[in-house]
């Protein structure tokens, strides 16, 4: 079933905000952000030219990703920032130069909706749906870091157990680029999980870190912040019950890393434009 804002999907887009706002301790050491969180379409969009059932695939969202960024920022008392429209409206993880800022074809689909967009409606669609997402996040972290504690930011995805006809193997993957504060540990400690198997456990799969334009590298990496993207394969947060779970085990590896990041990361490493060492 298709997700809609819940102030209702017959409310004009501007009336409804770019993203989500989860609150949480300024001084928490995290924030939880979730690029492709919803499936829901602007009203002035319609389904794009999609039938309804194939905005309930990946094309549209990150399956389970929200319940997952909702459930770890509540068990870790961290702010959160979700974006409340569909990827195919705008991807809020591409920067604007990106070519598949908004994707004409996806998995398989033509989305008719986008086939020929032109640059001002893409304008149009960045300064709504793009930029405010962008804007949330950065003013979080501005709000954290005037409060004395920089926050790492883990950023929460799902993939599909299958693309292209080749089944992945891995259960969460965690992606970095240069910057390895949080993403190796967080590594070490899912392959140390007794449920675990080492193939489960993705370093840079089911994809490679450090994408140009990405949120993270405009918002976080550019200040010299920690940072790690988790993705966790949809069909094992597609139900509630199953995102708490992986939520779960994510904070309780997670809290260490972060407390022992806080001890040993001093604030003014984490200026704007400062790059911190990956230590």
């Amino acid at each position: 079933m298709m997700r809609t804002p819940e102030t209702g999907a017959g409310m004009a887009a501007p009336a409804y905000p770019a993203f989500e706002k989860v609150q949480g301790a300024l001084d928490s050491g995290a924030l939880i952000i979730c690029d492709h969180a919803s499936n829901a379409i602007p009203p002035g969009l319609a389904t794009l030219g999609l039938a309804r059932e194939a905005l309930d695939r990946h094309i549209a969202y990150d399956i389970g990703a929200a319940e997952t960024a909702r459930a770890l920022a509540g068990l870790i008392g961290a702010p959160a920032v979700l974006s409340t429209w569909s990827r195919l409206v705008i991807d809020p993880n591409r920067g604007l130069d990106d070519p598949t800022l908004v994707m004409r074809y996806s998995d398989g689909a033509i989305v008719p909706g986008n086939a020929y967009i032109d640059a001002a409606e893409i304008a149009r669609r960045g300064a709504l749906f793009w930029a405010p997402y962008r804007e949330e996040i950065a003013a979080a972290i501005d709000a954290m870091i005037a409060a004395g504690e920089p926050p790492a930011v883990i950023s929460i995805h799902s993939f599909t157990p299958v693309w292209r006809g080749f089944p992945r193997p891995w259960k969460i993957g965690v992606l970095w680029d240069r910057d390895e504060r949080i993403a190796k540990p967080l590594i070490q400690a899912l392959l140390a999980e007794p449920d675990l198997r080492p193939g489960d456990v993705g370093d840079n799969e089911p994809y490679r870190g450090g994408l140009p334009g990405d949120t993270i590298d405009a918002i976080a990496a550019s200040r010299g912040l920690a940072n790690a993207l988790i993705e966790i394969r949809q069909d094992l947060i597609a139900e509630g019950k199953g995102a708490l779970k992986w939520a779960e085990r994510i904070a309780r590896l997670v809290r260490p890393i972060l407390a022992d990041r806080r001890k040993r990361a001093p604030v003014a490493a984490h200026r704007r434009g400062k790059p911190a060492s990956a230590t």
